[in-house]
Parts: C-alpha cells; structure tokens; sequence
C-alpha cells in the first residue's frame, strides 16, 4: 500500500507518561470506582442484611489488559487535548466505557471493514486500537494515513498473533476457536496469513463445527458443503486438499476453556486417526488468563446454594456470554446490562442466549418470595465496579433495604 503524499508514518505514541498517568487513575476512578465493592471484597465477598444474602464471585470485572486499554484511552485525551481522536469500533465490549468515551469526544470508526471514514483521517488525528486489536489492513491504513497511534491491544491477544504467525512460517494452517464476527477474531485471522500473506485458517465456533472438519480432515467428503459451512470463517484461497495436512490450533482469548480444550482434543485424534502420528498438529495454550480467573471464581460460586444469579456485562461480551452459558445449566441465571434491567424480581430485562436479544421475562409472583434469600452476582473482565455496586443496591432496595443501611452495613 503505497503512502500518501507528504504524509510520514508516524511511530506508536506512548501515552504513559507519570504525569499523565496520576490525572487519569483519579478520572477513572470516579467514573468507575465502587466502595460498597471494595468493602465486600475485604469482607470475604458476602453481605448479609436481613433476610437477604448478596454473593459476589471471587473473580470478577475489569482485568489488567481492560484497564490498560481505558486508562491509555483517558490518557489520549490528555496528551492530544486539541486534536481528533478516533477509535476503531469499540474499546471494550461495555457501552458504559465506550458511552464515557464518545463524551470525551472520541469517535468510533467502523470496525467491520475499511470504509471512506478511513480515507479522511489527517496527520494530526490519533487513532486508538482497541484491546481487541485491529486486522493488519487497518494497521497498514492508519499507518500510511501518518496518523498518531495509540495501541491498546491486550497482551494475551498478541501472544496468540505470535502463535498463529508462527503456525503461518511453519505451512501450518490455524484452526481458530473463536466467533468470525468478533473483532479479536477477525484481528488474528489476518495475523494467520502470515508476514508474506501466504498462510492460512479456518474458523470453529462449535463443536459441531469441529466434528464437521474431522471429518473431513479423516476422510475428506463433500467440498461443496464444507465450504458453504465454513464460507465466511476461511482463508482466501484455502484448499482442502493442501490446507489441512499440517495444523496448529489457536483460540480466541475469551472462548471457553473446556470447550477450546476438547476442540484442540478431537482435532488432535483427527489428525493421529489419518497419520498414525501427530506431528503435522500442534496446539500451545492460549487462553487468557483473566478470562479463566473469573470461569474459576464462577465454579467456585456454584458449589454453594443460591437462589439466583446476576451476571452484569455488555450484551456482546464474549467472555461474559460464557459466564451466563456456564451458570445458566445450575440455576436461574440473567444476564443484565445494568441495575435498570431490574424493574422488580417480577419482571426482569435480561439478554437471551438463544434468541440473540433481549427479552423481558415476567412472573406472577416474586422469583424469591418474601422469605431467606441468597443472590449472587458475578460480571465479565469490561465490566466495571460502579455497575456492580449499582446492581447490588437495586437488589436490596427491591428487598427492602435502603442504600443507607447498605452503606452502613
């Protein structure tokens, strides 16, 4: 991609800079802090007030690589006051954060492809890279526009670009656990074709999707049908007869561990099933570790009785959504955007897995009657603390109990 005309590539801007830095964990703070939690979480993470026991996971909200990505968003703002800031698509998957941004006056720019908006970026402006990351093409586009930079991309992330780039030198193919549709996704994907562009990937969602291609890499089948299965999740160019000789599998960081580690499994067999041997596969864990902290904290919680559970996140949070499909197998479970979801325990705003909405569920009677009560809550790695706190107050106001008393308690 040739460079514009008087335009220099800019390098990377580091925006961390100490005196930066101690404005912007007091901003953040006050957007996001929360005291009732931090109190809980001193407190062994249970509270009890009258008949009613609220129970927070051990592990919950935002991780390091979410913190990172806000607070180098918030310090973009300080160190370019004056100038246009941009963000491709969003910085984290909560519409909180990305709501707090826009009225900082950062702006989000398509994600889904490269459109016009891109052509229209100036030297001066600064373009923001989401914790997701980006495809290479938008790091060749904002690079060549002479744009300013600002990288926020999770470290767990680019340890899995390592990976596939590694599988890619090597004329592995990347088999990629992950949705075809997520911005992290779509960035490791790209990463997969390789430095020269020569490599390639396909994309799993489920384990259905998984048996699909063992079949295939076990004893071939019908081409027509695996490509139309698999038409929007392959590399260009990808032939089944080349590309499934010698694999590596690879994830998206937030997929869910046991269903990443059965996938690697059954491709694994699939591959010693046609070679008696498995050295054309290969797999290295790449599973964030804040993702499996909180799966962890969540098992954790299950052990012990409770009447429902809550689950705070934005709706197109990947590792939230496996929170709720993790939970929802144990009791009831709703998966909310925030406190205002709940009108009542009769009547309940929560995002539906299988629909792919959200629904209002209502009911005749309170879900947890008048009696002993034992509520938990849990949130993914965007969620932040003020949502949380915010939750457990509706939940006890809607239990009779004052924001006071839960102040005090």
């Amino acid at each position: 991609m040739s460079q514009p005309a008087g335009r220099e590539k800019r390098k990377r801007v580091n925006v961390r800079r100490p005196d930066v830095m101690e404005k912007v964990t007091a901003e953040v703070e006050n957007h996001y802090r929360s005291s009732i939690v931090e109190r809980l979480r001193s407190q062994g993470d249970e509270i009890t007030i009258g008949n009613t026991t609220l129970r927070l996971a051990k592990s919950f909200g935002f991780c390091y690589g979410v913190e990172r990505a806000i607070d180098l968003a918030y310090a973009a703002r300080r160190v370019f006051p004056d100038q246009k800031i941009y963000l491709i698509g969003e910085i984290i998957h909560n519409p909180e954060v990305n709501r707090q941004l826009a009225e900082m006056g950062i702006v989000s720019l398509p994600w889904q492809e490269l459109t016009d908006d891109y052509d229209q970026l100036e030297a001066e402006d600064v373009v923001i890279v989401p914790a997701f990351g980006a495809p290479t093409e938008f790091m060749e586009k904002i690079a060549n526009q002479g744009c300013y930079v600002v990288d926020t991309t999770c470290g767990d992330v680019m340890k899995v670009w390592r990976r596939v780039r590694t599988y890619a030198k090597e004329g592995l193919t990347s088999i990629i656990h992950g949705k075809a549709g997520h911005e992290e996704t779509q960035a490791t994907a790209s990463r997969a074709l390789g430095d020269d562009g020569n490599g390639h990937y396909v994309i799993v969602l489920t384990l259905d999707d998984t048996d699909f291609l063992c079949r295939y890499i076990r004893e071939g089948g019908d081409r027509d049908a695996f490509y139309k299965r698999f038409e929007h999740s392959l590399s260009p160019g990808f032939d089944l007869d080349i590309h499934l000789q010698q694999v590596g599998v690879a994830n998206q960081t937030t997929m869910l561990k046991s269903e990443t580690e059965e996938i690697q499994r059954r491709v694994r067999q699939a591959v010693i099933d046609r070679d008696t041997e498995e050295k054309n596969f290969k797999v290295f864990d790449t599973i964030c570790g804040a993702t499996q902290e909180r799966q962890d904290a969540l098992f954790e919680m299950l052990r012990k009785p409770m009447d429902l559970l809550l689950v705070v996140g934005g709706y197109n949070s990947s590792n939230t959504t496996h929170l709720v499909e993790i939970a929802e197998k144990e009791l009831p479970t709703f998966f909310i955007r925030n406190s205002d979801c709940l009108d009542s325990f009769e009547k309940v705003s929560h995002y539906d897995l299988e629909h792919k909405a959200e629904i209002t569920s209502e009911y005749s009677g309170s879900l947890l009657g008048d009696g002993p009560a034992v509520i938990g809550i849990t949130a993914g790695a965007s969620c932040p603390n003020n949502l949380i706190e915010d939750t457990i107050l509706r939940v006890f106001k809607l239990r009779g109990v004052s924001e006071e008393e839960v102040r005090s308690a």
